[in-house]
């Protein structure tokens, strides 16, 4: 069987494919990959049995990064929470996957990755060719209540009394994407990534992320006394709220900001008739970030990533993490800023 491999920013028929598809995410979407493309300049390619002049069936999506620091590899997707392949079946799969392990020789990288979900990941985890990477919590919101009962799901002591602290503080709630907005949520994001340790994401691909989906995109800020204090991005595709980013000053995390951007994405998806809402990865020592995902009601699942060839094994250093955390903790603002728009290309 023939193996295609197409650019799916130029291919007309790609569109078309993820809405009729069930398992395309926000991920997937041009607007994703070309956000990638032009921050990053990482390449996209999908593999896929459709010949040129048949109705796409099946796909599996890439980004190439290629790096001095960090080698060269196929990524299903940079900075993406995950990207199952985009087949009809477990049968769909293992027809599918084998070919695009045949055709990755031809693509001078050190390894490919795959990010599944649920049955996606059951299905991987049985294949000898692929290694498991890494593993994380996946939280998934269910719309289908009422909205009444949302409220009543929320912890009441973790977000329903949050959620009226906010209110009785009158913390303000406003939403866009404007460029001043964009801007607020950087300010909030670059405090909350130095207070984890690591380097915040550029500025530009906040810009970018905001020019590729338009109104798909909202920037969600609660600020007191006209200071934000609390923000998170959100992308909207097909049926699903997809909650990417989030940052808040920590210093004012007793006043509920946090819990009501929820509760008021909530109400705003309901609104729209979505479905759920994705509220993405966590790591699993994240117990803190874990518990407030569950607090809203979500339920939760495994999301894992995987490596082909199974035997590709990269140097890493507990220790050296630890120490470059430590470091990122030092560094003033600006500085951490520069790091971080040297760096995120390399570790797509």
């Amino acid at each position: 069987m023939a193996i295609y491999l197409i650019d799916p920013l130029r291919d007309p028929r790609w569109d078309g494919f993820l809405q009729s598809h069930s398992r395309a995410s926000v991920f997937h979407s041009k607007a994703w990959l070309q956000a990638l493309r032009t921050t990053y300049r990482y390449d996209s390619v999908a593999f896929t049995d459709a010949a040129p002049d048949a109705a796409l069936a099946n796909a599996i999506v890439f980004c190439r990064v290629e790096s001095f620091l960090t080698g060269s590899r196929l990524v299903s997707l940079p900075f993406a929470d995950h990207c199952d392949p985009l087949v009809s079946s477990r049968v769909g799969l293992n027809h599918l996957l084998p070919q695009v392990e045949q055709g990755f020789s031809s693509q001078s990288c050190q390894y490919f990755e795959l990010r599944a979900t649920g049955a996606t990941a059951v299905d991987l985890d049985q294949r000898a060719t692929l290694s498991r990477k890494a593993v994380f919590a996946h939280h998934i919101l269910d719309l289908s209540p009422d909205l009444e009962v949302l409220f009543r799901n929320l912890h009441k002591s973790c977000v329903q009394r949050k959620v009226r602290r906010a209110e009785r503080e009158g913390l303000v709630y406003v939403e866009g994407n404007s460029d001043q907005a964009v801007r607020q949520f950087y300010r909030l994001q670059v405090l909350t990534r130095r207070r984890h340790g690591l380097p915040p994401q550029p500025l530009t691909w906040f810009y970018n992320l905001r020019d590729s989906f338009g109104e798909a995109l909202k920037v969600r800020i609660v600020s007191k006394g006209g200071q934000p204090i609390a923000g998170i991005v959100t992308l909207r595709h097909k049926q699903v709220m997809v909650y990417k980013y989030g940052a808040s000053d920590a210093q004012v995390h007793n006043l509920g900001a946090m819990s009501l951007l929820f509760w008021r994405t909530i109400q705003e998806a309901k609104e729209l008739g979505l479905s759920e809402i994705d509220l993405g990865r966590s790591d699993l020592d994240e117990d803190g970030l874990i518990a407030f995902k569950n607090h809203l009601g979500a339920r939760s699942s495994v999301l894992s990533y995987y490596r082909y060839p199974a035997h590709v094994s990269l140097a890493s250093s507990p220790q050296g993490e630890v120490l470059a955390r430590r470091f990122c903790t030092h560094l003033p603002p600006p500085l951490l800023r520069v790091v971080g728009s040297v760096l995120y290309r390399h570790i797509g």
